[in-house]
């Protein structure tokens, strides 16, 4: 129960990584403002944790390509609290394809914006919440993808896109609020599972030996160490070195 006072928001909550980081966030005592595109989504996952006995959780639609939606969930969040500590930008569409014309424009806007506006636009929105923490700390979860020169074979050239947008953004952003005391965290994880069950009672056993796949629970341990740092310590990014061939995060 180590995180017990701190108030954290994930966005992309619904499945996969994001409600596995719900839940392990939860263990730990903190306080959740989940989103995901849509209510239910959100809610599935919040009463997944009230059913767990962790009764600190609250659930919102937002819809990461669409800046009025940010906006709302801003505005409904400040209606629920009056400063957040952690903001992990997790949400982002993935999207494959072996071509650029093998995608819709629709698709590749979505993508883009999702991934890239929608990760600058929430920061934006809930950053006045941040200031108001005294241990700040905004975590993206980026990809090998957004590194110059990397190569993934399925990944659309708008994932690309999306993704050095992220990276761009977080660096930028580092240098210009760490003199506020906001910690800026980036993680650039190669190809990971994320589709394990953390309500399954085998989520922990998982191979994770020096040939495996990197493990979900292994991203979800550097994030954790990177905020229960003190604040002298600045963990800028984890890079990590890729070894499958799966879906990038």
């Amino acid at each position: 129960m180590d995180l017990a006072g701190h108030r954290i928001v994930v966005t992309g909550a619904g499945r996969d990584f994001g409600r596995a980081l719900a839940h392990h966030f939860a263990g730990l005592g903190a306080e959740l403002f989940l989103a995901a595109r849509t209510s239910a989504a959100a809610e599935g996952t919040r009463r997944e944790i009230l059913n767990r006995g962790h009764e600190q959780v609250h659930a919102f639609a937002c819809d990461l390509s669409d800046p009025a939606s940010i906006r709302s969930f801003a505005d409904e969040l400040g209606e629920r609290t009056d400063h957040i500590d952690v903001l992990v930008n997790n949400g982002a569409r993935w999207l494959e394809g072996p071509d650029l014309l093998s995608a819709s424009d629709e698709d590749v806007a979505d993508t883009i914006a999702s991934g890239g506006a929608g990760t600058v636009l929430v920061t934006k929105n809930l950053l006045p919440l941040l200031l108001a923490s005294a241990c700040p700390d905004i975590v993206t979860l980026v990809s090998t993808c957004g590194v110059p020169g990397a190569h993934h074979a399925r990944a659309h050239e708008a994932y690309y896109a999306a993704k050095n947008a992220q990276r761009g953004f977080t660096e930028a952003l580092s240098r210009r609020l760490r003199p506020q005391g906001v910690r800026v965290i980036s993680l650039f994880p190669p190809d990971f599972d994320s589709s394990r069950d953390i309500l399954d009672p085998d989520w922990d056993a998982v191979a994770r030996d020096t040939h495996s796949p990197l493990a979900a629970q292994s991203v979800i341990d550097c994030i954790t160490f990177a905020i229960r740092q003190p604040r002298d310590c600045f963990i800028n990014a984890f890079h990590f070195e890729p070894l499958s061939a799966t879906r990038p995060h």
